[in-house]
């Protein structure tokens, strides 16, 4: 499928500082970039660093007080579908550095918190089947509740409140895959299937020798997203991280599918 992406920030920095943007879809095997703009304010010096597991790229910058971000990408998008149920786990002894990396506690997923649940309610499952399972739970646990967590919610914190936004459904997702031995980590994409339309988190499993996008929000599918970034929780991923508090003025995300 193709898709066209509009993204407009506007923020205000409380004082001059360091500012990195995370918002071009990645270059890589699955999505085709067709064609790409980014624009940002003149007398900006941004500087392009590789992303996280060499997914993508960050722009670094200095800002003196208001940065505004203007992106447009025409993508082809030709991932399959992952058949989860069908892949199998991958022993950890065997698993890839990057692989390894994507089972250790990070901030916002702690899967030892989630090893007795996990041994308990999915004890049989392992690999695919105990992913396809992990993400059907989530996705019929939890209530997508704007505005119900904040910057610190932890995966832990969205298991016992139940309700979230969508980097709290990868979160949570995220850590039981982890405690059930299956790496997982975060990608944020695009997609136009997600409403109300935004920046979206999704997860990414180790399965089979590969890694395949899941979305325990069940808004999207892999056919239907463009990767951006991957790292081990969301503040790998953020579009915008600042040194200094940033006030927004304005921010528009719109993906739409061309048929």
């Amino acid at each position: 499928m193709r898709m066209t992406i509009e993204v407009d920030l506007d923020y205000h920095l409380a004082a001059p500082g360091a500012a990195i943007l995370s918002v071009e879809a990645a270059e890589i095997e699955g999505q085709q970039v067709l064609a790409s703009d980014l624009r940002l304010d003149p007398g900006l010096a941004p500087r392009r660093l590789s992303g996280d597991e060499g997914i993508g790229r960050k722009i670094a910058m200095h800002v003196p007080e208001r940065l505004t971000c203007r992106y447009r990408a025409d993508l082809r998008i030709v991932r399959p579908v992952p058949d989860l149920p069908r892949l199998a786990g991958v022993p950890v002894e065997d698993l890839p550095a990057e692989a390894l990396r994507a089972l250790m506690p990070s901030r916002y997923c702690d899967p030892i918190r989630f090893l007795a649940y996990v041994g308990a309610r999915f004890d049989e499952l392992s690999g695919g089947p105990l992913v396809a399972s992990l993400a059907e739970w989530v996705q019929g646990a939890l209530a997508y509740v704007p505005g119900a967590s904040s910057a610190d919610t932890t995966a832990t914190d969205t298991f016992v409140q139940r309700q979230g936004v969508c980097r709290d459904y990868a979160h949570l997702l995220i850590a039981l895959c982890r405690a059930g031995q299956v790496p997982a980590r975060i990608a944020s994409v695009y997609s136009h299937s997600v409403e109300p339309q935004d920046f979206h988190a999704v997860v990414q499993v180790y399965l089979d020798g590969a890694w395949h996008l899941v979305d325990p929000t069940g808004m999207a599918s892999a056919d239907q997203m463009a990767l951006v970034a991957v790292g081990r929780d969301a503040v790998d991923v953020a579009f915008l991280t600042t040194i200094t508090p940033a006030t927004m003025n304005g921010q528009s995300v719109q993906v739409s599918q061309i048929l």
